[in-house]
């Protein structure tokens, strides 16, 4: 973890205290965040990842002064990794309702805390060993106008990523009320069958991933059948592979998930194509 980091604006040490009891970011998950890959002063998707940011900001009620802006976040992103010495970083926006109660807000100012941790100053990479997973089935993931968002109330994916340790597992598969294959706790879920590529649509309740945004608009181009349909999870036991996705690792292959094992030919290739050299 890096030394500093930034709070509205200004720098921290990384253990002096932010915040009080009475922050509704702490007493209700009432706020959002955004993960970022860093890399030689750019931020990737940059247009993406703000258009998403934003849009949560506005869903959330926030009232945002005339300086908020994506230019005002990508400079204190850049003056952050510059404090940090961080060529290469992951970079994670956190951002705060300020003090009170559920009804009784003291504003809707946007708090804002942006942390960095450093990353090898290298490119994606495919991992050679497959992931394992399995799905956790404890706490489903509900479908409303909130769920693409990447929102503070992670309690699902919380759960799942500490079942995934409990159980040895890389990445657990995260469920919606309907009982289908929603995401996983840090990425969303591709399927291969039949060398046609699934994912989840976005009204399933997934994260709207950048990454899964980057292969939607470029699998089709570079010469892959890709669909988005609800997954079951039969579909999941009877697929050729499966591939995890984010912004900070690219493609994750999955080898395993349960009792079931997976190839991963098609999503080699696809890496090739399309992540390879995309830093």
């Amino acid at each position: 973890m890096s030394d500093y980091l930034l709070y509205n604006g200004s720098f921290y040490k990384n253990n002096e205290l932010l915040i009080t009891a009475d922050n509704r970011g702490l007493r209700y998950g009432d706020g959002l965040f955004e993960t970022l890959r860093f890399k030689d002063d750019k931020i990737f998707f940059i247009d993406w990842h703000f258009e998403r940011l934003f849009y949560g900001l506005k869903l959330l009620q926030f009232e945002l002064p005339g300086f908020f802006t994506a230019q005002y976040l990508t400079g204190l992103v850049i003056s952050l990794c510059k404090k940090n010495q961080y060529k290469c970083a992951r970079i994670r926006i956190n951002i705060v309702r300020g003090n009170g109660g559920l009804y009784d807000a003291e504003n809707h100012f946007p708090n804002c805390i942006i942390q960095s941790w450093a990353l090898p100053d290298e490119g994606f990479h495919l991992n050679e060993n497959g992931f394992i997973t399995g799905i956790y089935n404890d706490a489903k993931k509900v479908t409303d106008n909130f769920s693409n968002l990447k929102n503070n109330n992670f309690l699902p994916y919380t759960m799942g990523a500490l079942y995934a340790k409990k159980n040895k597992w890389n990445d657990a598969l995260i469920l919606n009320t309907a009982g289908r294959i929603c995401d996983a706790t840090i990425a969303n879920i591709f399927i291969v069958k039949n060398e046609i590529i699934y994912t989840s649509p976005l009204t399933e309740g997934c994260v709207a991933g950048i990454m899964r945004k980057y292969l939607l608009e470029n699998l089709q181009q570079n010469g892959f059948a890709i669909k988005e349909k609800e997954i079951f999870v039969q579909d999941l036991n009877e697929a050729d592979e499966v591939f995890l996705t984010n912004v900070i690792k690219g493609i994750r292959w999955v080898s395993h998930c349960g009792d079931t094992v997976y190839k991963n030919s098609l999503t080699y290739s696809i890496f090739n194509k399309l992540l390879k050299n995309l830093s």
